[in-house]
């Protein structure tokens, strides 16, 4: 099997295991508003950013729309709190990472995060050199599920969207690299996400021996 043109990577969750962190500060910001977070809440917050986030964050709270950016940035705050303590790739990571780099196929970073938790979190965690470009839903006019994330990534590294593969864990992320028309390969964060079909196929981790043929790197 071919290379791709490039490898698209998702940040949390799929290369960092920063999820956790998300998790840790949603609870938090649910707390202070006298909500227990749950399974629920997670899967609807997953791979969602900016206005999405928004709106979601004022519904499962019960707090009027326009509250939903102030909530947003309440839960950031909390979630820069919780990087100071470190983050860490996710297992398989730095193998595909390093494997792509010795075969040389382009990697990008695309993420629905905020810029600065991306850069923070990827220096924390020493992967920042594997990137060629990194983008962030502040990049572009629409963050995920709209295409624009991995359409500037794909723009950022020359490379053809249809010859591209993205890596997921989210339905939001899976949905947007395949409205780019990329290969979409999903490592799920949870089991009950629904990618509605928006994935091609579907894998264990990054470590997955599965993963790497599919990509063409069995024999490198």
């Amino acid at each position: 099997m071919s290379l791709p043109a490039a490898v698209i990577f998702d940040n949390d969750g799929l290369t960092l295991d920063s999820e956790e962190l998300w998790t840790q500060s949603e609870k938090k910001l649910f707390a202070a508003h006298g909500i227990e977070f749950n399974d629920e809440h997670k899967i609807a917050l997953l791979g969602n950013s900016g206005p999405h986030a928004a709106t979601i964050l004022a519904r499962e709270l019960g707090r009027p729309d326009q509250e939903g950016p102030a909530l947003v940035e309440e839960m950031n705050r909390l979630v820069y709190v919780a990087l100071e303590e470190g983050c860490s790739p996710m297992p398989g990571a730095v193998a595909l990472l390093t494997a792509l780099a010795e075969a040389g196929v382009p990697v990008a970073l695309c993420s629905n995060s905020p810029r600065g938790f991306v850069d923070r979190a990827i220096a924390a965690a020493g992967v920042e050199h594997f990137f060629g470009t990194i983008v962030t839903a502040e990049d572009v006019p629409h963050g995920k599920p709209a295409p624009d994330p991995y359409l500037e990534a794909a723009r950022r590294l020359g490379a053809a969207p249809a010859e591209c593969v993205a890596l997921e864990d989210s339905p939001p992320g899976a949905a947007s690299a395949a409205a780019a028309g990329m290969m979409v390969y999903v490592i799920p964060s949870f089991d009950d996400a629904d990618f509605a079909g928006a994935e091609d196929r579907t894998f264990s981790s990054l470590a997955d021996p599965e993963l790497l043929a599919a990509i063409g790197l069995a024999a490198t």
